[in-house]
C-alpha cells in the first residue's frame, strides 16, 4: 500500500480539513459545469461515510444512467485512493490509477488531501467538486430534471429549516464527532469529543423514541447522513475508534431505526461491511500498527425484525423505492447479511 497516512497527531485535538473544491455542477452551469447526462462519474468508495451518503442518494434518485460511479478499493496510501478493484487496477472510464490524477487534472499543483466522494468531469478528467456535503444537496435540487419517476423528496420545503438544524449537529456531533473520539491526540481532547458524541446519541435515541424519521414521517437526507455513521458504529467506531459507552445495538431506537433503514432498498445494498472494516484497521496504521482487521462482530442483527412500523410514516412519501441493484453495482454476497 505504500507509505502510510498519519491520522492522530500527540497533543492535538483534531480538526477536519474542509478546504474542498466547492465549485458546484448547477442546472445553468454558472461554474463552469452545468448538469448533464453521462457527463459526470461518481468516485466514491464504499468504504467511506461521506462517499457512502452519495452512492445512497444517487440510488435513491434513480440517477444511475445520468451518473457513472467509479469505486475505489478501501484502502489507500498517503497521496490517493485506487482503482484496485478494477482490471489492471485502472478506472474503465477515466483511465487512471490513481484518484489524485484526476485532482492534478483540476489543479497540477493541488495541495490538499485526496478525498471521496469526487464528482470528475468525464470529458477533461478533472475533479468538478469534491465538497460531499453539497454534492448530495445538488443532487437533489439541481439534478432534479433527471431523477427516475417516483424519486423522493429528500429535502422537503416545509420541513427545510428543521432539517438543517438537525444535519448541523449531526455533522458535527455525530458523523465528525466519532472522528473525534478516534484521531484525538490527547486524553483531554478523546474526553471531551467522547461525552459531546454521547450527549448527542443520547438526543437522538430521545428524538427516534416516538418517530420512525428524524424530520418529518418520510426519509430525508437528515436520515441518509446519520445512517452512514450508525452502520459502521459496532464494526468500527466502538473499538477502532474508542467510541465504547456501549454499541449501538444496545440502544434500542437508534438500533432500530439503524435497521430500519438497512432493510430499506437505496440504503443497506449500498454498504460493504468488509470494505468498511479493512478501510479503517488497515489504513489507520498509527491506530492499528499490525493492520489486523477484526474478524466480527455478527451481520445478522442487520436483517432482524425492527418493528419500526408502527411508529407510522411513509419512507418514499408519495414517491416509490428504488428498482433492483444495477449489474456491477452490487456489494459482494459475502460482505453483506443482505441476501
Amino acid at each position: 500500500m505504500g507509505e502510510q497516512g498519519v491520522y492522530s497527531k500527540p497533543g492535538e485535538a483534531f480538526e477536519r480539513d474542509t478546504r474542498y473544491i466547492t465549485t458546484r455542477v448547477t442546472r445553468d452551469g454558472e461554474e463552469g459545469y452545468a448538469v448533464e447526462a453521462g457527463r459526470y462519474r461518481l468516485v466514491a468508495a464504499r468504504a467511506c461515510p461521506w462517499a457512502n451518503r452519495t452512492l445512497i442518494v444517487r440510488r435513491l434518485l434513480g440517477l444511475e444512467d445520468a451518473i457513472s460511479v467509479g469505486l475505489p478499493g478501501p484502502t489507500h496510501d498517503e497521496l490517493s485512493w485506487t482503482f484496485d478493484l478494477d482490471p489492471d487496477g485502472k478506472d474503465p472510464v477515466l483511465g487512471i490509477h490513481h484518484l489524485r490524477d484526476a485532482f492534478l487534472a483540476r489543479d497540477p499543483e493541488y495541495p490538499r488531501g485526496i478525498t471521496v466522494p469526487a464528482l470528475v468531469d468525464v470529458p477533461s478528467g478533472a475533479v468538478a467538486t469534491n465538497d460531499f456535503a453539497q454534492i448530495t444537496l445538488d443532487l437533489s435540487t439541481e439534478w432534479s430534471d433527471l431523477h427516475r419517476d417516483g424519486a423522493p423528496d429528500l429535502l422537503p420545503a416545509e420541513h427545510r429549516e428543521e432539517l438543517e438544524q438537525v444535519m448541523r449537529r449531526i455533522y458535527t456531533e455525530v458523523n465528525n464527532g466519532v472522528y473525534r473520539c478516534g484521531f484525538a491526540g490527547s486524553q483531554s481532547s478523546y474526553e471531551d469529543a467522547y461525552e459531546r458524541l454521547w450527549t448527542a446519541l443520547d438526543w437522538l435515541e430521545e428524538r427516534l423514541t416516538t418517530r420512525r424519521y428524524l424530520v418529518g414521517d418520510t426519509i430525508t437526507e437528515a436520515d441518509v447522513r446519520l445512517f452512514t455513521t450508525l452502520v459502521r458504529f459496532d464494526p468500527v467506531y466502538h473499538g477502532h475508534f474508542k467510541c465504547n459507552r456501549n454499541l449501538l445495538r444496545e440502544m434500542p431506537a437508534l438500533w432500530g431505526y439503524a435497521r430500519d433503514l438497512f432493510q430499506t432498498p437505496g440504503f443497506g445494498d449500498t454498504v460493504d461491511f468488509a470494505q468498511i472494516k479493512s478501510h479503517y484497521y488497515e489504513v489507520h496504521r498509527d491506530l492499528n500498527p499490525a493492520g489486523i482487521v477484526p474478524v466480527g462482530p455478527s451481520l445478522e442483527g442487520w436483517v432482524s425484525a425492527h418493528g419500526r412500523e408502527a411508529l407510522g410514516g411513509r419512507p418514499f412519501g408519495d414517491g416509490t423505492p428504488p428498482g433492483p441493484v444495477r449489474d456491477g453495482e452490487r456489494v459482494d454476497p459475502e460482505h453483506t447479511p443482505l441476501r
